[in-house]
């Protein structure tokens, strides 16, 4: 943080950002980012750090000032709003274009890049592999862009920007809301239980699918990840990660894509569980003296992707990721999924699965190093199973959860967290009364909620609970509307009045993630950051 009294710079928790005051240039601002106090003469322009894609000449004033008419400011405590602030620009670039400010003075492999909030920053990382230079005492600057994989609406950071520093139930909704204190403790104490094991935690971020989701669940370090798909793949590349896990069976029609990121990255790895698979990546070998990284997917009870640890035919297919190419592909180790931990009910039956799993890849890895089968890593994980962790897992190498960041309704059914440790909501307003049929209509349908925890004969009611309303319930959900009721029939119509807010706890934190384009994020009642996650496959 700013060492300067007087500036105030909002940065992300673990991240050092460097701000010089200096008193004749006022803070600048790139709608949606920090802002950020530059003295102009220092801006270093240093050759070959590309910016947007256009080269910054080598001399200093290649920044210049521009304006955007109402640009939002983001609220900083100190820094008055300005109906029209400065920005910076390239010469060439439309302002428009320009959408945050990467602020780093760091060697490529430990680049601390802030995630702005609301803004997607490309990797930190110059063609050649060049650390980032700086200048003395001052910052080295590079305009970044919209990632052409999700790219928000033109007119999004502005529009969201306004946000920041709002207080929740001014929120327009439904509204998606994030206590970053609770993700942030819960991300904490993940690591924790892992260092505790002695295991190597490596998050999966489908729950978030954010940068700043990843930057909580990695401690800042950006690797060793896990995804579910291609999209999101790029989009952590794009954010600098690496060491990234699709988790996936691998999409053979897309292996170019696959391609792409193997060569891109330091290490990313694919998943398999079918010999085709393997003849595909053998059929097309990675350029440069890379290897595919990969890992074997096996089923311990769960009955989805995988083969079982008893199939001989497990040890085959092991055996040829391991010896059939090995210029070609390596295997990294073996990969299982404890869904089957969601059909539990409180800790004991957790840590019953979790065992029954754990000992049947700890048995599988030791078969294969009888066999003369190298595997470096072993593997599991479900956020209920590593939630309650049991000592055998101190064996395996590796653990990837990841509903834990948030956690959820029904994670504190299963007894993997208490209420408490629930970081997601759901606003929704008040919009009618219907005395009648002693109803209130709210703003919240399935659409922003899912239907995920009406099955088995719960209805409505099971997709969410009302937040310090244990008396109310959801009886009704369409695709924008809900209906709630009172527990004995008996509404008070007077404590709900059109326009009040109510806070929903969500069935499944995965679902309702992925019905918003943006999560606001607060500590203290307001909102501190705004989080875009990727979209798409």
């Amino acid at each position: 943080m700013c060492p300067h009294p007087t500036c105030p710079v909002p940065g992300v928790p673990g991240v050092s950002v460097p701000c010089v005051p200096t008193p004749s240039i006022p803070h600048v601002l790139v709608p949606g980012s920090l802002s950020l106090r530059v003295p102009i003469p220092n801006l270093p322009g240093h050759p070959g750090v590309p910016a947007s894609g256009v080269p910054i000449p080598s001399q200093h004033p290649s920044f210049q000032s521009s304006r955007v008419p109402s640009a939002p400011d983001p609220g900083v405590p100190g820094v008055p709003t300005s109906p029209n602030v400065p920005v910076f620009s390239l010469p060439g670039v439309p302002v428009p274009s320009v959408t945050a400010v990467l602020i780093s003075c760091y060697p490529r492999s430990r680049c601390p890049d802030p995630g702005v909030p609301a803004i997607l920053v490309h990797p930190c990382s110059h063609p050649t592999g060049t650390p980032h230079l700086s200048h003395p005492n001052s910052f080295s600057l590079q305009v970044v862009g919209q990632s052409p994989q999700n790219p928000p609406p033109k007119s999004a950071p502005r529009r969201m920007a306004m946000w920041l520093g709002a207080l929740l139930d001014t929120l327009p909704t439904p509204a998606l809301t994030i206590d970053r204190t609770v993700a942030r403790r819960n991300a904490e104490r993940m690591r924790e239980r892992c260092q505790t094991l002695g295991v190597r935690l490596r998050p999966h971020v489908k729950t978030h699918k954010t940068l700043e989701g990843g930057l909580l669940a990695t401690g800042g370090t950006r690797r060793g990840i896990v995804v579910s798909t291609l999209a999101e793949a790029r989009f952590f590349a794009d954010g600098g990660f690496d060491d990234i896990l699709l988790a996936y069976p691998l999409p053979t029609t897309r292996l170019e894509e696959c391609a792409g990121l193997a060569q891109r990255l330091d290490a990313f790895h694919v998943l398999l569980d079918h010999p085709e698979a393997l003849a595909s990546l053998q059929r097309r070998p990675l350029a440069h003296g890379k290897r595919w990284l990969v890992w074997l997917k096996l089923d311990c009870g769960n009955g989805r992707a995988g083969m079982r640890p008893t199939d001989p035919a497990a040890l085959e297919l092991a055996r040829a990721i391991a010896n059939d190419a090995p210029e070609e592909v390596t295997l990294v180790g073996v990969y299982a999924h404890c869904g089957n931990t969601y059909g539990c009910s409180g800790a004991d039956a957790i840590q019953g699965i979790a065992r029954t799993t754990t000992n049947a890849v700890l048995r599988f890895v030791a078969a294969l190093r009888e066999a003369g089968v190298p595997c470096p890593h072993a593997s599991i994980g479900s956020t209920p199973s590593c939630s309650h962790p049991i000592p055998e897992m101190s064996q395996l190498t590796e653990l990837h959860p990841g509903n834990y960041i948030f956690y959820d309704l029904q994670q504190t059914q299963l007894g993997s967290c208490q209420p408490q440790d629930v970081a997601i909501r759901v606003l929704t307003r008040v919009i009618g009364h219907y005395s009648h049929r002693g109803q209130l209509l709210v703003d919240c349908g399935w659409a922003a909620l899912s239907l995920h925890g009406a099955g088995a004969g719960q209805g409505p009611q099971g997709c969410a609970v009302i937040d310090g309303h244990p008396e109310l319930r959801l009886v009704g959900l369409t695709q924008e509307h809900g209906l709630l009721e009172h527990t004995d029939g008996q509404m008070d119509f007077g404590r709900f009045p059109v326009g009040s807010v109510l806070a929903l706890i969500p069935y499944h934190a995965c679902a309702t993630a992925a019905m918003h384009p943006v999560y606001y994020v607060h500590e203290e009642g307001k909102v501190v950051a705004l989080w875009h996650p990727v979209r798409g496959w």
